[in-house]
């Protein structure tokens, strides 16, 4: 692909995509892009853009929707919310799977870790993070839970009354893997979640 278009040289291009049977029939409202978009209002001091889809939770839709976002329209970050439970039409983590060419077990693992401290049954959640690469791209694709309390609970973390960080969210770690893929340079609002990166990864502010 050729390189995406960036409306800012930091603008982060990045897909959401809720994975929902009924929701994408109309059944009823998705309340997963809504809640994705929110978050990432509050969370970003940088620009974003945002390629939004609401599909079927069916692994080749979900993956054709994957290999879109990133190798059309240039996402550097996709995340999705649904399909990661074990019933039987719980297919996300497979389809993520499938079109990745680095898995990133760590993020998944950390999901559960927050989770745990609310359900019991954040064990049978099956959140994978994957990296995806073309010849001239790369995005880091996160599965998320599918709802909206346990999305920002994932990517904020646990805070203590003061809210302070006690257990950091998944998307502390973000910016600066998206830097490592070469995409662009993200920011975050503290108070939201800190982005963290090494002395070295760090850019001196502009005067």
């Amino acid at each position: 692909m050729t390189k995406p278009k960036r409306n800012h040289p930091d603008e982060l291009i990045v897909g959401l995509v809720s994975i929902s049977d009924r929701a994408s029939q109309g059944v009823y409202e998705d309340k997963g892009l809504p809640s994705l978009q929110a978050w990432l209002g509050e969370a970003l001091t940088t620009p974003f853009r945002a390629e939004t889809r609401l599909i079927q939770d069916d692994a080749a839709t979900i993956s054709a929707t994957l290999v879109e976002l990133v190798d059309t329209h240039g996402c550097d970050l996709v995340l999705t919310t649904g399909g990661t439970g074990p019933a039987r039409r719980d297919v996300t983590p497979e389809a993520t799977l499938a079109v990745a060419t680095k898995p990133m077990p760590g993020f998944g693992e950390q999901m559960r870790q927050i989770s745990l401290n609310f359900v019991p049954t954040a064990i049978l959640s099956r959140q994978v993070a994957v990296i995806r690469e073309t010849d001239d791209h790369a995005a880091l694709i996160i599965n998320l839970p599918g709802q909206p309390k346990s999305i920002r609970e994932t990517l904020e973390g646990l805070k203590d009354e003061n809210g302070k960080a006690k257990v950091p969210g998944i998307f502390a770690a973000v910016p600066y893997c998206i830097d490592l893929i070469g995409g662009p340079y993200i920011e975050t609002r503290a108070e939201v979640v800190a982005a963290f990166r090494p002395k070295s990864a760090i850019r001196p502010p502009k005067d």
